[in-house]
């Protein structure tokens, strides 16, 4: 029997204190299952269900591809999954990065509104940038509930701020008020509402991270293209439609909000500035070697011309580091009564 309610949780930095404090308040017998996606990296070690576990009175365990989902039971997105609800079941799958991250919470979100509609409540926690924003909008979008930890409660304020700036929350309040505020929602006489329409664009985006599978006619409806490329395959980007924040898809699947395609253009800009500063340096050893031959050869002209050039190597390498570092020294300003 498929649940007639279901939990989404989503959070990143500081997101395990916040789950560990709102499933230390529900009871075992709580009519629904959990679903919580962490942002994890690939190699992260699976410890996440013996502290939801010890947290509170309720089981918690790394979902398995395929399984029954159950009341009272946490389900955790494994590192590098995909945690997709579907037709009473989880799937776990390898889609396509969304905001960089895998698992990733929109996908979740997705999935679980698209199956259970108004039955479904999600809720957003602590984190660092945006992802979970256009998952709990689409949420909103079919029926369901809307929860966010309040961004003075959680350590990184980011993602609850962030969804509460681009979508109408239904509830926020700080994540040791959660448990009680889910417990009695999933306890309410169901809406009358049912099966509402869910909306074409969910189902195709919940495809893609289901199947792993994308071509450029289904992007192409989606969206309009956009002038960047994608950071993780280096694909052309199209803007999504009908969403409150700026989001993007390219044609394998990636997905990234203005937000983190910005901070991940920052990283690669940030690595190719040190090799910039790498690169610059060797050519001054180099160069620095030739002048050395020069002198000992007696050839002073080759010699001046080679240091010259070894030293403009070496500050402008020095420019770029500092530029980095954040440590370039402001000039003075000029001292009154001169030009």
């Amino acid at each position: 029997m498929v649940p007639q309610r279901i939990i989404a949780l989503g959070a990143s930095a500081g997101g395990i204190e916040a789950v560990s404090k709102i499933i230390s308040t529900l009871p075992p017998d709580i009519p629904a299952p959990l679903f919580v996606v962490l942002h994890v990296g690939p190699g992260s070690h699976g410890v996440l269900d013996q502290i939801f576990s010890r947290a509170g009175s309720l089981k918690a365990k790394y979902a398995e591809n395929g399984e029954q989902f159950r009341n009272g039971t946490v389900y955790i997105a494994p590192a590098d999954f995909h945690l997709i609800v579907k037709d009473g079941h989880v799937l776990l799958t390898r889609g396509p990065r969304e905001n960089l991250a895998r698992p990733a919470i929109d996908p979740l979100f997705r999935s679980a509104a698209a199956s259970h509609d108004s039955h479904m409540i999600g809720v957003v926690l602590s984190g660092m940038l945006d992802d979970g924003t256009a998952g709990l909008y689409t949420v909103k979008r079919c029926g369901g509930i809307t929860c966010v930890q309040d961004p003075a409660d959680a350590s990184y304020p980011d993602m609850p701020r962030n969804a509460i700036e681009n979508v109408k929350v239904d509830y926020v309040l700080p994540a040791v008020q959660m448990g009680p505020l889910l417990n009695r929602i999933v306890r309410e006489p169901l809406r009358t509402e049912t099966n509402m329409h869910i909306p074409d664009d969910v189902f195709k985006e919940t495809q893609i991270a289901e199947s792993a599978l994308s071509d450029i006619s289904i992007i192409e409806q989606m969206g309009d293209k956009a002038p960047f490329v994608c950071p993780d395959c280096g694909g052309g980007l199209w803007e999504v439609k009908n969403d409150p924040i700026q989001r993007y898809r390219c044609n394998t699947g990636h997905a990234f909000t203005i937000r983190t395609l910005l901070a991940s253009q920052n990283e690669s800009l940030e690595r190719a500035l040190w090799a910039a500063v790498r690169t610059l340096e060797e050519r001054a050893n180099m160069l620095k070697r030739l002048a050395d031959d020069s002198r000992r050869r007696g050839r002073l002209r080759s010699y001046t011309e080679w240091e010259k050039e070894a030293e403009e190597s070496k500050k402008n390498a020095q420019h770029i580091r500092e530029l980095l570092l954040g440590t370039v020294v402001e000039p003075a300003p000029p001292v009154a009564g001169r030009v």
